[in-house]
């Protein structure tokens, strides 16, 4: 059943995005737009519920709690930049919006970016080992294998993510105009012919 739910939740994810999207800039209905992309949290407490009645009801803690967990935090983490992503595109395709602000591509202005990123998956990895934790203390000595493995993973992530954006900050990727500019010398003053 849990597995069966956080397909669904994601699925209605997109859905609600499509719709709340298309009901603010192609139907001129801004209101009703913003209040179906307010519903999306909503997913995220039905799932947060049904494994919590799911683990109630006796059911033994394995991979799908420690999955809804890890959904749940990264929803939580990256869902809005991900609404706020797509609706700049969205907007811009649809409605004469102006093009998304793309991310910066070069030297420490990406590195900040990838931190930043990164800072958002951390408080996922966060939400979900919390989740997880209130679910072990709430199963008690059962089999909480699964769960712990799900925080580690979590925990993991983050690290991972951690040391792929620090790669930006160390090792800088430069802007190849700039660099291409700074390899042409400079010209020597040609003399006049009189001297």
């Amino acid at each position: 059943m849990v597995v069966t739910l956080i397909i669904i939740c994601e699925v209605g994810f997109w859905v609600l995005l499509a719709v709340g999207l298309a009901l603010r800039y192609l139907a001129r209905m801004p209101r009703t737009g913003a209040a179906v992309l307010l519903a999306e949290p909503v997913l995220e407490l039905v799932l947060l519920i049904a494994t919590a009645v799911d683990l109630k009801n006796g059911a033994a803690a394995d991979w799908k709690h420690g999955l809804a967990a890890v959904y749940i935090g990264y929803t939580v983490a990256h869902g809005h930049a991900t609404i706020t992503w797509v609706d700049g595109h969205f907007a811009h395709r649809f409605a004469g919006g102006p093009p998304p602000v793309k991310p910066p591509a070069y030297g420490m202005a990406r590195a900040r970016y990838e931190a930043k990123v990164w800072l958002r998956t951390v408080l996922g990895a966060a939400v979900a080992v919390a989740l997880l934790q209130i679910a072990i203390w709430y199963v008690g000595d059962g089999h909480i294998e699964s769960l712990r493995g799900f925080q580690g993973l979590a925990l993991k992530a983050a690290v991972l993510h951690g040391i792929i954006a620090a790669t930006y900050a160390i090792w800088p990727k430069k802007d190849p105009r700039r660099t291409a500019a700074q390899k042409i010398p400079d010209r020597p003053h040609e003399k006049s012919p009189g001297r």
